[in-house]
């Protein structure tokens, strides 16, 4: 209400009305004044009522009338446009309820008049609609007014009218009774009045009724009037009505109001009363009538049925049935017995198909149809009304088929021959299958006997949709499609069936949950007789007595005629869908009859499944006891072979599958259409689901599934469930692919079946396997003789029986298995035995898992009772049962390894078993075992058992069937050596008890205790075993056996050996490593170099392991470096054993044989070994701190340091102090090794050890043929790399001796060459300066000696020498590479790396010595700049022997191989002597030097004029550069050498003054060719040298006044010379005229400038004194001649000339006066 009375509602009402009032005044203003003056006195009273009141809506209605008048009055104007605007205006009054009840009525009077006239009819009705909706002012006469004015409008002639007003009625009908609900709900609180009087006689007034009641009794009273054609009481003024909207005004009432009928007397008097008899008089035309007796066409409405009224009567009756059958429980009988009338032949036919739909609208109410039952047929002298409609329903369908309906009589087939229409013949003839189109889709249809009736989809499961009842607008009866009637028939028997049986199934579950809940039937074991099921319910209370005696009557009455009509239509069902239903109600037909215990209803409807799923006349005896309709049907086989398997054979019944019947005798084939497979399904879901109610059905349901399963060809899979066979033998079986998506169903259902046999008691599950046995014995003898497919069903089934009932297999495991093992396995038909393994197999692994109560840990007998089995198979020699048992084996360890216990030595014993000859597959499935209880199940075995597990991997890893096999057993070991490791202690302490248990017997019997490795623990010879069998392994011919063997044999001992005792150690090294050790070196020098072409197969081996002795020596690289990882990383435990000394030496014996064999790759791996063995990793160099020793890497001995497979983060158990031990190693400091190595011949005896190796070695061989043995770089690295850490342990007995024989090694290694295949790898590029890793081994090893020198006594640093001489050898190889005895060498340039022939012998290439060359020569410098001082050095005359090295490539300059070497060589040189002449001058007295300083001079003379020229291709920057480095030596000479010459001999100073003369420019020979004047000319060489040389002569330290004299006549000579050159110059100039000079004229004047500047410049630097007069003034005499060329026309020449008159600006003075006495 909200909405029409909020305020901003009532405004615009407000001015809604006021607006029609005005434009009702404007209309009427010229014709209908009264109107006008009324609509604007209406405008007057709105305004005031608004003003006045607060509650306007209310004010309004109470002046409704008044309001209301001026419309009224519009309306009676007559006038189309003013009427429609009053009508509008009273509608929305009325739809804001302020209209009265006499406003109401005036408005009603005046639309009657409306009505009178005809006038508005549409806008009437609306406004009627409006004032009955609203509210309930209008009542009681004004609405039987207000409804008679609808009725009379819904018979105008009018259509739009007619059906506008029918709706309406339809409408108002349903309002009045709605007013009827509400006011009962309003009133529901309140005390009912009395009781109405029963008969009351006078219909018209009805006092107890309260207001709206009443108005409902009187229309609905007068509606029963009207159809019955008397006049109505109450709605006066009616003219005309039909019966037939009378009834469905009357149905709709019935359908939607059935409250009010059933709460209010009045109004149930009213339904017995009028409505029943009323419908049945209605109903007699159609009862009388006969089809075919009366075929006049003229309407004769007492005769003929009348469509549109029966079957509206109809739609009636299904109401009062459904909603008032308990009021009318005598009449319904009535209704119910015509309706099953109705369903006769001679009815017409759309009256037979309304009343069918009729009974499908009551079929899909159960609880209505078990009131029938209860109401009817269970009374004594009643009808039996549920047993007649289900009957009539059967016969309805009969009739169909037997007598072609009208619609039908076009589809009479043509029968072929004698064949019945069963054939897949005759469908193809029948013009309605296919349509004659051949490849059209087949309809759904029921055929039968040549009557096709198509099933249309008329309705859903479980809803009455119905159509003909529904056709209220027909008048003619309609022609109802062909099979329409059927389709709802067969709708009817399916929902009639789905009901009965949910209502009761359902009802049946609620009393077994409320009666006892001990013996609930449901869960009862079936037994033969029904009589348990009885006698449970005859404890129930009463009520449930009587309810199953309605469920029994109910059953009892319906059963006959439901199996006749399913038959039938099972039989006639061409579609898959239409079978299904049929079927699945036949299953819950036959489940239901099961449970209430009527056993021949069962077996019945059981036996029409059965005779469904096989062939027809199929020979099975046990169907034929019961014969059954399908007997009609023949069936021959022959002509029909081609037709059945062509695709168009998809007809009535469609042949899916054609196989052999199950008979000892071949015979023909049968076929099976689709619809017996169905049949099939039904028939294992009918056992699957309800087994429990079959009795003694079930024999009959097995014999017909045996058969079918044969006939498919399904054979047993996995557990006993039936699989479609892969191979079927012959063509005798054809499975089209509709079928073969059925069978894995088919398959599932069969096995689910048997799992319910869990629920038989022993006895009938004793009798069942029993009986499976015989099965199974009977198809064994069918299997002998001929190698025909056996039936295995039996077979299949035992299996499944068995698993499934293992909560109690101990009181079937003996004849079970019995049977199994005795008959089955042993049989000669391979799929008999196979079967027999499979399903003994299946059991025992099923037994394993079970949990049985107890369970089996605690029930060893039962165990080994389920496991005996297994064992007894290994006395067959069928090697595909062998196959079975490892299978099985292999599942038991996955399901069950935890529990074995006991049953451990007996599966160990299965897999121990196989022997290498009995193939592969055998093998391999016994290994997955094994693998199996390694990777699982060791924990759980007892730990006795752990050697025997040992034993058997390591007989795997010598089986030379498969290699992988052996390789992962090798895997096996390592991880059982894992396992030991883990649980070490536990194992230990058990194996301790038993040892004790063992013991005690041996000393009863008076016996030793016998056991390899016997004084030893039994924990240590567990351990001793798997390293023996390890060892063994270590041996075998194969090498990838040998490898993985040995890896895992090396991890094994580095990870657990702490588990040992120490004891067991001395055990581990002499007779396991060493013996290992001595095998493989025999082994491996003995081995043959024949080249092996391919791995087995066609796997290619690497040229690296193509022979055998390469194979060996790889085995041999192994067990060195796993020996030696042992030594390392436990030599804490070794020390102590007494004998590690020799252990020590047998060691470095075998290194060291390792180390000289002739292959690299085991001498590499000895070094590493040997390393290791002294704890090295190698040497770091450490430059950042040149002055502390190099820092030895210590690989500490920790278990999981060196083991390659172990696991991280395990926990160990004795670490006891290596931890602590380990905590202070740190890298910087040599670690304080307290106990480790403490003895010094130890690591003597491995210096002689690295010296033997390394002078074999290092050697050069006396002859050069092509296979000459040469070391690799790699292996003299290594070598060279050891000696630093070794060192550190014996420097303080390490004698010049030692430092000799060091020398030899170190020159030996560097001169080895490379083989000219590896160089591309090792070499760097000749341009790069990098050295080889050898070479910095070499630097590294002199760099330790010179360090430890450093620090060490005055006795060690007498070796400095040695040291500089060994590195001074080195620098000579940047010019003279060394040789390597009389091996040819390439140099790296020209070696043919790029065309190297695999396996060719190998073409030498030496090194690049030059950056080693350079390297040692830095170490030199840097040495010397140390050592300079020391006595041993300068006594060795070092100094003299670093100038003489340097001395060749100085000399050779620009011959070098490296440019960068004689760089290097003039700037050590530089710095050598800044160190070195201040000590030579220091030592001048003692003559320690003389012989030094002629060296230093011709090295001198020997670079600054070099004989070398340079490269054509030098450019100017370089030769710059170049010339900047001489500038450089002669500035040394300046300031070293010259300022000293009082202590520097004579000799060696003239030889310096001669050569700054030489080089200086004044000697710069006079004939300028073209040649020396070029850029090559040193200018400013020359220039140093002439300054050095004018410095020196000047200087007033000459010692010789003849230099000074040298240099002065030089000069003047200069200055002489230049005056030519400049005159000449000028000359010529001035008569060439335009032409240029030639070049080398002009080359010469600059050349005379420039020296004319450099002379000038040099002069000033001299003190003045040291200059004479005479000088100066041939300089300043050149004055003139040089201003005179300042007319040149060379440019260059000009800028010369400026930089030499630049500096005479010096020379320009004021002159001075004359000084006379002292004043000037």
């Amino acid at each position: 209400m909200s909405g029409t009375s909020s305020p901003e509602a009532v405004k615009k009402l407000l001015e809604n009305m006021q607006g029609d009032l005005r434009g009702l005044s404007l209309e009427c203003r010229k014709k209908f004044p009264p109107v006008k003056e009324a609509a604007e006195s209406g405008i007057i009273k709105v305004k005031t009522i608004a003003a006045r009141n607060t509650d306007i809506l209310a004010a309004l209605k109470e002046n409704s009338s008044e309001v209301v008048q001026p419309f009224l009055m519009g309306c009676g104007t007559k006038e189309p446009k003013i009427t429609q605007l009053c009508l509008a205006a009273i509608q929305r009054l009325m739809s804001h309820e302020v209209v009265s009840e006499a406003a109401a009525g005036n408005i009603i009077n005046m639309l009657w008049q409306l009505m009178e006239n005809s006038l508005e009819e549409l806008k009437l009705l609306q406004t009627v609609l409006v004032l009955l909706t609203t509210n309930t002012v209008v009542h009681d006469e004004a609405l039987s007014k207000a409804i008679v004015l609808c009725f009379r409008l819904h018979f105008t002639k009018d259509n739009i009218t007619n059906n506008t007003a029918a709706a309406t009625v339809r409408q108002v009908v349903t309002v009045v009774f709605e007013r009827v609900v509400a006011e009962d709900a309003r009133y529901k609180d309140t005390i009912d009045q009395p009781v109405a009087v029963q008969g009351n006689s006078n219909r018209r007034s009805v006092s107890t009724l309260k207001p709206c009641a009443k108005d409902a009794y009187m229309l609905f009273q007068d509606l029963c009037q009207l159809v019955n054609a008397d006049a109505p009481y109450w709605l006066v003024g009616m003219t005309e009505m039909t019966r037939t909207f009378g009834l469905e005004l009357l149905e709709s009432v019935l359908n939607d109001f059935p409250q009010v009928f059933l709460q209010h007397q009045e109004f149930s008097f009213l339904l017995k009363e009028r409505v029943c008899p009323l419908v049945i008089k209605l109903f007699s035309p159609n009862i009388k009538f006969r089809q075919g007796s009366s075929t006049s066409s003229s309407p004769a409405p007492v005769e003929k049925p009348y469509f549109p009224i029966c079957m509206r009567l109809l739609r009636v009756v299904s109401v009062l049935i459904k909603q008032f059958y308990s009021l009318l429980v005598t009449e319904c009988e009535i209704f119910l017995s015509l309706l099953v009338k109705f369903l006769d032949a001679d009815k017409p036919q759309w009256l037979r198909a309304v009343a069918v739909e009729s009974i499908h609208r009551l079929c899909v109410q159960p609880q209505l149809l078990r009131s029938f039952c209860q109401s009817y047929d269970m009374k004594q002298h009643s009808t039996k009304v549920f047993r007649d409609i289900v009957n009539a329903l059967g016969s309805f369908i009969q009739s169909l088929f037997l007598v072609p309906s009208t619609g039908n009589t076009s589809m009479t087939p043509n029968q072929t021959g004698g064949n019945a229409s069963g054939n897949t013949g005759s469908a193809q003839t029948n013009p309605g299958v296919l349509g004659m189109g051949g490849g059209a889709s087949v309809l759904p249809a029921f055929e039968y006997r040549g009557t096709w009736i198509p099933i249309l989809n008329v309705t859903v499961q479980g809803s009455a949709k119905a159509t003909y009842l529904e056709m209220l607008d027909k008048v003619e009866p309609p022609t109802i499609p062909e099979g329409y009637a059927m389709s709802v028939a067969f709708h009817c028997l399916l929902d009639l069936v789905r009901g009965i049986t949910t209502m009761i199934e359902g009802e049946l579950g609620e009393a077994e949950t409320v009666g006892q809940t001990t013996t609930e039937t449901s869960s009862l074991p079936v037994q033969s007789s029904e009589q348990q099921v009885l006698q449970s319910v005859s404890d129930q209370s009463e009520k449930e007595l009587v309810s199953r005696a309605v469920w029994e009557e109910m059953v009892n009455a319906c059963w006959c005629g439901l199996l006749a009509a399913l038959s039938l239509l099972l039989d006639a069902s061409t579609d898959e869908a239409a079978t299904e239903n049929i079927l699945k109600a036949e299953l819950t037909m036959a489940a239901l009859c099961g449970r209430l215990g009527l056993v021949t209803s069962r077996d019945a409807f059981i036996t029409a499944i059965c005779k469904g799923s096989l062939p027809p006349h199929y020979a099975l005896t046990v169907l034929n006891s019961t014969t059954a309709a399908l007997s009609s049907k023949s069936y021959s086989i022959q002509g029909q072979n081609v037709q059945m398997i062509s695709p168009s054979s998809e007809s009535h019944q469609q042949v899916v599958a054609v196989g052999q019947p199950l008979a000892l005798q071949p015979q023909g084939t049968v076929m099976l259409t689709s619809k017996n497979i169905q049949c099939m399904r039904t028939l294992l879901n009918l056992a699957h689901c309800h087994g429990a109610v079959l009795g003694t059905s079930w024999q009959l349901v097995l014999a017909t599934l045996q058969h079918l399963v044969w006939i498919l060809g399904l054979k047993p899979g996995v557990g006993g469930a039936l699989k479609p066979g892969r191979a079927v033998e012959g063509p005798s079986t054809v499975l089209t692919t509709a079928v073969m998506t059925d069978l894995p169903v088919i398959s599932n259902i069969l096995s689910r079946l048997f799992e319910s046999s869990q629920y038989l008691d022993d006895v009938s599950l004793h009798h069942l396997i029993n009986a499976l046995c015989s099965l199974s014995l009977e198809a064994m003898d069918m299997a002998y003789g001929n190698n025909k497919e056996p039936s295995l069903f039996a077979v299949a089934k035992l299996l499944e029986t068995g698993l499934v009932n293992m909560h109690r297999i101990e009181i079937l495991w003996r004849p079970l298995t019995g049977h199994l093992l005795e008959k089955v396995c042993q049989h000669p038909n391979s799929r008999m035995r196979e079967w027999g393994a499979e399903a003994l197999t299946s059991l025992i692994k099923a037994g394993l898992t079970f949990s049985h109560d107890p369970p089996l840990s605690q029930n060893q007998r039962l165990q080994l009772l389920l496991l005996n089995p297994l064992k007894e198979l290994s006395n067959i020699s069928h090697p595909d049962i062998r196959i079975k048992q490892l299978e099985c084996v292999l599942q038991i360890l996955q399901s069950q390894g935890d529990s074995l216990g006991p049953g451990w030595p007996l599966v160990l014993g299965v897999m121990g078993a196989i022997r290498s000859d009995q193939g592969e597959s055998l093998i391999r499935t016994a290994f997955q075992c094994l693998q199996l209880v390694v990777t699982d199940f060791l924990p759980t075995m007892p730990c006795t058992c752990l050697q025997i597990v040992v034993e058997v991997a390591g007989s795997f890893g010598l089986h030379n069937q498969e290699l992988n096999i052996s390789l992962t057993s090798i895997g096996l070991l390592w991880n059982i050596s894992d396992y030991f490791f883990q649980r070490g202690e536990i194992i230990e302490k058990e194996l301790n008890k038993e040892e004790a248990v063992l013991q005690k017997q041996a000393e009863e019997k008076g016996v030793m205790l016998n056991r390899p490795f016997h004084p030893a623990s039994p924990f240590d010879c567990l351990w001793l075993c798997l390293y023996a069998k390890l060892g063994e392994l270590c041996v075998d011919p194969r090498p990838a056996v040998r490898k993985s063997a040995g890896q895992t044999l090396f991890s094994t001992i580095g990870a657990h050996g702490t588990l040992l005792q120490h004891s067991t150690w001395h055990t581990v090294i002499w007779k396991v490593l060493f013996h290992l050790l001595d095998r493989v070196r025999e082994s491996s020098t003995t081995a043959d170099k024949e080249k092996i072409e391919s791995g087995g197969g066609n796997i290619l081996i690497h040229h690296s392991r193509d022979t055998a002795e390469k194979q060996w020596a790889e085995t041999w690289v192994l067990t060195l470096a796993g020996v030696a990882r042992i030594f390392n990383t436990r030599r804490y435990l070794l020390q102590p054993l007494g004998d590690f000394s020799q252990a020590w030496d047998v060691l470095l014996d075998h290194i060291q044989s390792a180390a000289l064999s002739k292959n690299n790759e085991v001498s590499l791996a000895a070094l590493k070994s040997f390393q290791e063995i002294l704890q090295i990793v190698s040497p770091v160099r450490d430059s950042e701190k040149p002055d502390t020793p190099p820092a030895i890497n210590v690989s500490v001995p920790v278990v999981v340091g060196t083991t390659t497979a172990t696991s991280i983060g395990r926990s160990f158990m004795r670490t006891d102090s290596i931890g602590e031990r380990i905590g202070r190693y740190n890298g910087s400091e040599p670690p304080v090794i307290t106990d480790e190595i403490e003895d010094l011949n130890l690591w003597w005896a491995a210096w002689n050890s690295w010296y033997r190796i390394g002078s074999e070695s290092t050697r050069p061989p006396i002859t050069c043929d092509k296979l000459t043995f040469i070391p690799s770089q790699p292996f003299l690295t290594a070598l060279i790399q050891i000696f630093p850490a070794l060192y550190q342990h014996i420097k303080t007995g390490f004698s010049m001796d030692d430092l000799q024989k060091l020398g030899v090694i170190l020159h030996g290694a560097v001169s080895v060459p490379i083989s000219s295949d590896a160089s591309p790898f090792i070499l760097p590029s000749y341009t790069e300066a990098v050295l080889t890793s050898l070479q910095e081994a070499v630097l590294t090893a002199l760099d330790v000696l010179q360090k430890a020198i450093c620090v060490g006594s005055e006795s060690m640093q007498i070796m400095y020498p040695a040291i500089f001489d060994q590195l001074l050898a080195f620098v000579e190889f940047s010019c003279k590479p060394p040789q390597y005895g009389q091996l040819e060498t390439k140099h790296v340039a020209n070696a043919k790396y790029n065309q190297i022939q695999l396996f060719a012998p190998a073409e030498w290439v030496a090194l690049n010595y030059v950056p080693f060359a350079e390297r040692s020569l830095e170490v030199v410098v840097d040495l010397y700049q140390k050592t300079a001082c020391h006595k041993a050095v300068v006594t060795e005359k070092v100094l003299q022997n670093i100038i003489k090295t340097l001395r060749i490539p100085l000399s050779l300059k620009y011959s070098c191989p490296s440019e960068s070497t004689w760089k290097l060589a003039v700037s050590s040189l530089l710095k050598v002597l800044s160190i070195g002449l201040p000590v030579a001058r220091q030592h001048a007295s003692s003559g320690k030097f003389d012989s030094m300083w002629p060296e230093l001079a011709n090295t001198f003379e020997d670079f600054l004029f070099t004989k070398s020229t340079p490269p054509d291709n030098l450019s100017i920057q370089e030769f710059q550069k170049n010339e900047s480095i001489d500038v450089e030596v002669v500035q040394l000479i300046s300031t070293e050498i010259l300022p000293y010459a009082n202590f520097i001999p004579k000799e060696f100073v003239g030889q310096i003054m001669t050569m700054l003369n030489k080089g200086s420019i004044h000697s710069q020979s006079s004939s300028f060719t073209e040649a020396e004047i070029d850029i090559r000319m040193r200018e400013e060489f020359s220039k140093v040298c002439f300054e050095t040389l004018l410095q020196f002569s000047f200087s007033n330290k000459v010692t010789t006044p003849q230099e000074g004299y040298i240099s002065r006549m030089a000069l003047s000579v200069l200055l002489k010379r230049s005056q030519d050159v400049l005159h000449r110059y000028i000359e010529d100039e001035r008569l060439s005229g335009k032409c240029p000079l030639p070049r080398q004229q002009v080359t010469e004047i600059i050349f005379v400038l420039k020296a004319v500047s450099t002379l000038i410049d040099s002069l000033k630097k001299t003190q003045p004194e040291n200059v004479d007069a005479n000088t100066w003034a041939q300089v300043i005499a050149l004055y003139p001649t040089l201003v005179e060329c300042i007319t040149c026309s060379s440019s260059e020449v000009c800028s010369a000339l400026k930089e030499a008159l630049v500096p005479f600006k010096d020379f320009m003075h004021p002159p001075a006066s004359k000084v006379q006495n002292g004043e000037s």
